[in-house]
């Protein structure tokens, strides 16, 4: 469980990793393997794990090389008529310590480049989650979570394959080709011409099919992740989908995800088998008129068996790495397509940020907050404004309650109070300073929110409680339980504090739910508190200990209260009533009641559905 920004410990310094990966962050769009430069920055902060990987890269394809060379030896030597034993076994002996060779550098080389694709893979997942922590609210708006948590999975999942196994793969292949034509230019030059003329033949096909299969590849990306947002969707709403009967269209729904999925993949799947085939072709075809050509020098006389036998091996080998670069092309291909989506992400800069030089809350808070003429409009509903020229000023350890129908702006006070967006018009101070130019963990550290439904984690109560203030202690926990008559029932749980709560604090009541919350709100100890609707979906029951509870929090401090139920704001030192972004009313209870006003009717509503249910 990760502390809040004002009560956790100071941070270690940014890892280098974490560094290198952000500076190369922004994605590229080019038809290339450019994305794959950020999995490169990732991988050279292990500069030692690179250096024994390349080692053992170099010595493995070396000797890979050489085995023909070895087997040349043997056929010319050891099967020579008259050969004598310590020559067969010289030769043997070379051939098996070259394999030998083989064997220890091929198992350095894979647990190197192993270690480094799960290294990398931590590292770009901590850094994107890291990035995706400092977005306000707005950034979630467009961009939808269960997309986001699939590219973190499939997507560096990808990554892990390409580094760990693809890169090796790629890079043995090509040193084995290299090497392998420059051991054929000193057996049979003529013959190795040739096949040096056919590489263009075989890398054109990659190149062109290449393009193709990467933006196949990314659409294929997109719609996996379309089916994991799908899956995560449907199934934390169970009970709804089978409430309504809507199982039958939930599952077409998603066959239809499945399908567009399936097609994208069927695309992509048939241009990788295309160009498969097309350069097994150019490649077999050109070693089989090698192989005739050479076998036809040996009938003349030209070469040697043991050289054809060199020739055809290392022919073979360098066939065989030219025909893997196509499938291993594919796969950096589709690393490429995850790494640009990844890059994306860790290129978003937050729209909310400290300034350069933020200036200092003053000290002691004395929890004052004004807003100055404010206009604001979601990013999302730009044609529509959620306040209008609203102007409000809360006096330190004032009770403010904010009541009116819904859409009139009262959950927008809270969101621009703590700075998850910032106003198109005028401004927001906290002790008189703009809230642009103070830090905002800083100004989210003054206060303390009790939501409409209390969110918790999937981990153990004291995790949850301790949540507003990581480094409370378990005697400072069970005093913030009783202020929020929590302690009877967190006390009855099987492992008491250390009770796992399950996702969303499903081991719970409402109620129970709403009481950690404000213990939660308790331990941050904040001068200013917003309370957002904290007990419209309680029983009347949890909503007298609710209620309670919070009347011990408000006590000294500066409280903000949105309100459906009137009920729970009679006592408020002034009530602001809001309609369409604005302030039509404001006064204490009885003023607005005599007023007459859209407070009286609401009042008026809301106390004689209770009286005539009283009465029922």
């Amino acid at each position: 469980m990760p502390a809040t920004q004002a009560d956790a410990p100071s941070p270690s310094p940014e890892s280098p990793e974490s560094t290198a990966v952000e500076a190369d962050a922004t994605p590229r769009q080019s038809k290339s393997l450019g994305p794959l430069r950020m999995v490169w920055s990732a991988a050279a902060a292990y500069p030692a794990r690179v250096t024994m990987a390349g080692v053992a890269l170099m010595i493995t394809s070396a000797t890979t090389a050489s085995v023909p060379w070895g087997f040349r030896q043997v056929v010319d030597k050891g099967f020579a008529r008259g050969s004598d034993p310590a020559t067969i076994n010289h030769w043997f002996e070379t051939l098996l310590g070259m394999v030998t060779v083989l064997a220890i550098g091929t198992a350095i080389r894979f647990y190197n480049v192993s270690w480094l694709g799960e290294r990398v893979v931590a590292d770009i997942r901590l850094s994107v989650q890291k990035n995706l922590l400092r977005q306000p609210p707005s950034f979630f708006e467009e961009n939808s979570p269960k997309e986001i948590s699939s590219r973190m999975t499939a997507d560096t999942g990808l990554i892990e394959q390409v580094v760990g196994t693809t890169v090796s793969v790629a890079l043995r292949n090509l040193i084995t080709a290299v090497v392998g034509i420059v051991i054929l230019f000193f057996l049979a030059p003529k013959l190795t011409a040739g096949l040096v003329l056919a590489i263009p033949v075989v890398v054109l096909p990659i190149v062109w099919f290449g393009r193709r299969l990467r933006k196949e590849s990314r659409t294929s990306q997109d719609r996996v992740a379309d089916i994991g947002a799908m899956i995560s969707e449907v199934l934390s709403a169970a009970r709804i989908v089978q409430a309504f009967n809507q199982e039958s269209r939930e599952a077409d729904r998603f066959a239809g995800a499945v399908e567009r999925s399936f097609a994208t993949a069927l695309r992509r799947i048939t241009i990788r088998s295309a160009m498969t085939s097309v350069v097994t072709l150019l490649v077999m075809g050109s070693l089989v008129l090698l192989m005739w050509r050479g076998a036809m020098g040996v009938a003349s006389g030209e070469i040697s068996g043991g050289v054809i036998a060199q020739f055809v091996l290392t022919g073979a080998l360098v066939a065989g790495a030219f025909g893997s670069l196509t499938e291993v092309y594919g796969d950096l291909v589709r690393a490429a397509g995850a790494a640009s989506r990844l890059a994306e992400l860790l290129s978003e800069r937050p729209a909310i940020a400290p300034p350069a030089k933020p200036t200092a809350l003053p000290v002691p808070a004395r929890g004052q907050v004004s807003f100055e003429n404010v206009t604001f409009r979601y990013p999302s509903r730009p044609e529509v404004a959620a306040l209008a020229g609203f102007d409000l000023k809360v006096e330190p350890g004032e009770t403010v309650a904010i009541v009116g129908p819904s859409g009139a702006g009262k959950s927008t006070i809270f969101q621009l109070a703590e700075r998850f967006y910032d106003p198109q018009g005028g401004t927001l101070k906290l002790d008189g300073v703009p809230l642009t130019s103070a830090d905002p963990a800083e100004i989210r550290a003054r206060m303390a929110l009790v939501p409409q439904e209390g969110v918790l984690f999937a981990a153990s109560a004291r995790d949850n409680l301790r949540y507003g203030h990581w480094a409370a202690t378990d005697d400072q926990i069970w005093e913030a339980a009783r202020g929020a008559n929590a302690e009877t029932f967190l006390r009855e749980l099987p492992q008491g504090l250390d009770t796992f709560l399950g996702e969303n604090g499903a081991r719970l009541s409402g109620g129970q739910r709403q009481r950690i919350a404000i213990a939660r709100a308790i331990l941050r100890n904040a001068p200013i508190l917003l309370l957002d609707e904290a007990t419209s979906a309680l029983d009347a029951e949890s909503e007298r200990l609710v209620q309670d509870a919070l009347d011990k929090l408000m006590a000294g401090r500066t409280t903000l209260v949105i309100a459906h139920r009137l009920a729970t704001v009679r006592q408020a030192d002034r009530i602001v009533v809001m309609e369409a972004g604005r302030i039509v009313e404001i006064g204490n209870h009885d003023e607005l009641t005599r007023a007459g006003g859209l407070y009286a009717r609401l009042a008026s509503l809301q106390f004689d559905e209770k009286r005539f249910a009283a009465e029922s």
